[in-house]
């Protein structure tokens, strides 16, 4: 029985020795990752201890801090710069380290890529050669602009503030020019009974299609 108590309290001892032996080689290792050229801070690089899967991420600034242990290799990357490697120290004398790492920028270049609007050349060269192309911009433009459509589109269109304004005020002055007067009637007047025949004959009040 003595024997089994000296054989549980040998293993504890030794079990305890070996705890506080991995505690003394656990480090806190902190730091911030930064651009090598202008030190400007790299966020959410990856620094992961090689050939584990024990790591951190950097944040926004660029800072990170995790637990690692002496001689570790660590592996620094991050999108658009070259993996860097850093071997934590084995003669610290406290159990904390803080580092600056610097990152080399690296240019990445990736594969032309031609993109068609068809699967296959030839049904782009059918659709292309059976194209219906536009009138050019100086033909589209006299369309647009044709006298008949501008008049049209100023028939439909209200008329703003600014010409409710003029309409009003026309209105006015033409009250004001004939105060105290008949306002002249067309219905016996010889000219316009002329100007009206002469608009019937060219047909210009049939009905437009």
């Amino acid at each position: 029985m003595k024997k089994f108590y000296f054989v549980v309290l040998a293993c504890f001892t030794l079990n305890v020795l070996w705890a506080q032996e991995e505690d003394a080689n656990l480090i806190q290792f902190s730091g911030v990752v930064v651009t090598m050229d202008s030190l400007s801070p790299v966020p959410f690089a990856t620094i992961m201890v090689q050939n584990t899967s024990r790591g951190t991420v950097s944040d926004y600034y660029g800072y990170f801090s995790f637990v690692a242990q002496a001689n570790d290799t660590l592996i620094f990357s991050s999108v658009g710069f070259k993996d860097s490697d850093f071997v934590v120290p084995d003669d610290l004398e406290g159990n904390r380290y803080s580092l600056i790492h610097s990152m080399l920028q690296d240019t990445v270049e990736l594969d032309e890529v031609e993109i068609y609007p068809w699967p296959t050349p030839a049904q782009f060269k059918e659709a292309f050669l059976a194209l219906d192309l536009p009138d050019d911009d100086i033909e589209i433009m006299r369309r647009n602009l044709s006298a008949d459509l501008m008049a049209e589109k100023a028939a439909a269109m209200p008329m703003n503030g600014s010409l409710n304004f003029k309409f009003e005020n026309q209105q006015r002055a033409n009250q004001l020019y004939f105060t105290g007067q008949y306002r002249p009637n067309n219905l016996l007047n010889p000219i316009a009974w002329a100007q009206f025949i002469q608009a019937w004959k060219r047909g210009d009040f049939k009905k437009k299609d």
